[in-house]
């Protein structure tokens, strides 16, 4: 497998590049500007990788079915990233291919901390119907960034999957490939008495089946087991606030999907 590092400016010039066989690393020794874009590619389309494009953030596993983009954000787009992200004059970009045992192992396949609204070549990808007021903080991609402080909302690293209180609001996760799920685990947001909480949800898989999840009012992940499907899909749903809470804040910290690649 062939892949490819570039930092590409606002213009769609290449400011740096570096190519390599199942590896490749790239040291861009420049301040990031505004419109400036981190992108990773293949020559094969489908390829499980493990990447770090910000070396704030956490190498993530994920599968590439085409050119992942990164944007580099900057003013209220970056309240939801470390203060260390994306900032300084030497950047360490880094991928590589997956091992057969880290396709193989079970994990959560929901994990992608380097998603954002732009990617559409890094699997998983998170979206929603509706995000609260467009705010970098409520984004969809905040639900699977691995981050489970849950005891504050806004800045970093409270950001949280916000509904703008749309009682429709749903939660798609699109996996890019074929994969095999067992858990699910929510972990709400639990910044009381801002907020308030869900009490039950669906999650709805591609299939055609789906599965009601109840919660309590508690800080901690809530896992629920559920009979093994292969999915390309799932869409959180249905979304049940406790009608007794008098805030009409709730809002969804993580959501872990777990299980392994269809085999």
């Amino acid at each position: 497998m062939n892949l490819k590092i570039q930092v590409v400016n606002e213009q769609g010039q290449v400011l740096a590049e570096a190519t390599g066989i199942n590896r490749v690393f790239l040291e861009y020794k420049q301040e990031y500007q505004p419109g400036d874009v981190l992108c990773l590619s293949s020559d094969e389309s489908g390829c499980h990788v493990v990447a770090q494009l910000e070396d704030s953030l956490p190498a993530t596993y994920g599968v590439l079915n085409g050119q992942a983009k990164l944007p580099v954000p900057f003013a209220e787009r970056r309240i939801c990233y470390s203060p260390k992200a994306f900032v300084g004059s030497c950047h360490l970009l880094w991928a590589r291919a997956a091992t057969p045992e880290e396709v193989s192992a079970r994990r959560n396949l929901a994990l992608n901390p380097m998603d954002c609204h732009a990617n559409n070549g890094l699997f998983p990808h998170a979206f929603a119907n509706v995000e609260t007021r467009g705010e970098a903080s409520f984004e969809a991609r905040n639900a699977i960034d691995g981050i489970f402080a849950n005891e504050g909302h806004g800045v970093y690293p409270y950001s949280s999957w916000g509904i703008n209180r749309d009682p429709n609001a749903a939660l798609t996760i699109d996996f890019g490939r074929p994969v095999t799920i067992d858990e699910v685990a929510v972990t709400l947001r639990n910044d009381f008495p801002h907020d308030n909480w869900w009490q039950s949800a669906v999650i709805r898989f591609d299939d055609g089946s789906s599965e009601t999840l109840h919660f309590e009012k508690v800080a901690y992940p809530q896992s629920t087991k559920i009979a093994p499907r292969t999915v390309r899909s799932a869409v959180l749903e249905q979304l049940i606030q406790c009608p007794d809470d008098p805030s009409p804040f709730p809002a969804l910290t993580q959501l872990e999907l777990w299980g392994t690649e269809a085999k």
